[in-house]
């Protein structure tokens, strides 16, 4: 208890010791205070002027700076002045120098002009020479087209135009190849020319032809003219014959009526009518037949060639054709009997005419088509006929399905005929 009083006494005391420091120490404080502000103020003061030196120090060191710049500047400015000067007085050349440089190229420019006379007579030289050279490439050229279109007509035939032109068409071209001059009027000359030979040409082969076909007609009306007086005589000689025995039956009769009598009157009446009939067709010039045949072997399927004959046996003209120069017979569609035949034969070609086989030769008769086609037209010009559609062929069928040893006996037996026919000979 006591040392709680004492703890109160000592606190009371030393509160009051603090309140006595307070009130000493106060006028102290104050001028501390006073103090203290205006050494605030002198510190703001400094401040300010420590702001304002550094100002000052920022624009003298930007000043220095502008200075070294410009400084710098003006020194390569004063490099580039020497340089320059360095330059022109190098290019600076003394009286005597250029005395003596003009004098040299008064010199060149004489040895340059000899050079330039000489060259170009040179070149007028080299031009003369071209020139020389360029008339005979040209004189050549001409002379090498000349000769091979006269080569080319020469050798024109009625089934080689289209070659031929192409022959020429290829010569013109070689000879632009080597710079000839060659304008498309020219050549459409030299194919006009062409074409005028080739007429000739196509003319005389026709002429030939003609000539050719004239005296096989002739040699075919002789045959027929034989055959006809074959025929009158057999008939005449069967009229005979019938006359002969119808008299000895009229003799055996004695005026009565017999069978045999009226038998043998109509026979004579019948050969009486052939005889007519067959003088008749001999005095007819265009009767004839107009054959449409194949040959499938030969010429395979759709080719058919359409031709007239004028005997009276047709069947030996098909046989002629179907002779050694094709490996098989020809198989016949139709035969048709016709007054005005070569009418007939004509209207078909020309029906036929873009169909045919051959389209260089127009002579030749073999065209690709069908039976119906050739029906129809001979239907438009002749009127119904008769025809087969399939080709019998029968060599032909008979050839691709024959067994070896069936060939092998066919061969041996025809050698051996021929040996006997050799022997025999």
């Amino acid at each position: 208890m006591a040392f709680l009083w004492f703890l109160i006494i000592t606190s009371i005391a030393f509160g009051g010791a603090i309140v006595c420091v307070y009130y000493a120490s106060e006028p102290r404080r104050k001028r501390l205070e006073s103090q203290e502000a205006e050494l605030e103020a002198q510190a703001s003061e400094l401040l300010a002027q420590q702001e304002e030196i550094n100002a000052t120090k920022n624009r003298l060191h930007e000043a220095e700076m502008h200075a070294a710049a410009v400084r710098k500047q003006l020194e390569s400015d004063a490099d580039r002045f020497r340089q320059a000067r360095s330059e022109f007085e190098s290019k600076i050349i003394a009286y005597t120098e250029l005395v003596e440089e003009n004098s040299i190229l008064k010199r060149d420019l004489r040895n340059m002009a000899v050079n330039v006379q000489k060259l170009q007579l040179d070149v007028e030289q080299r031009r003369q020479a071209q020139e020389a050279l360029d008339s005979k490439i040209e004189d050549l050229g001409q002379r090498y087209l000349k000769e091979n279109i006269k080569w080319i007509s020469s050798s024109l035939s009625p089934n080689n135009f289209v070659s031929s032109k192409q022959r020429l068409q290829d010569v013109i071209e070689r000879c632009r190849g080597i710079q000839l001059e060659i304008s498309t009027e020219q050549e459409a000359a030299a194919i006009a020319n062409l074409k005028e030979e080739y007429e000739k040409v196509v003319r005389a082969a026709f002429e030939h032809e003609e000539q050719i076909r004239i005296r096989a007609q002739i040699r075919e009306e002789m045959i027929r003219e034989k055959e006809i007086e074959r025929e009158l005589k057999q008939l005449e000689r069967e009229r005979e014959a019938i006359k002969a025995a119808l008299e000895k039956a009229l003799a055996d009769a004695r005026g009565q009526h017999s069978e045999e009598v009226e038998r043998l009157k109509a026979r004579l009446a019948e050969a009486e009518a052939k005889s007519q009939r067959a003088i008749s067709q001999a005095q007819l010039t265009k009767s004839g037949r107009v054959y449409v045949i194949s040959n499938i072997g030969s010429f395979g399927e759709g080719v058919f060639k359409v031709g007239l004959t004028r005997r009276l046996e047709p069947e030996d003209r098909i046989q002629e054709l179907s002779g050694a120069s094709v490996p098989f017979p020809f198989d016949v569609h139709m035969m048709i009997a016709a007054d005005d035949a070569p009418a007939l034969e004509a209207a078909l070609h020309r029906k036929l005419h873009k169909m045919r086989v051959n389209k260089v030769n127009p002579r030749k008769e073999f065209f690709k088509t069908d039976i119906k086609t050739i029906t129809e037209i001979v239907k438009d010009h002749h009127g119904e006929v008769e025809y087969i559609a399939d080709a019998e062929a029968l060599e032909y069928r008979q050839s691709l399905n024959m067994l070896e040893e069936d060939q092998e006996y066919i061969e041996s037996l025809f050698g051996d005929l021929d040996e006997d026919a050799i022997g025999v000979e």
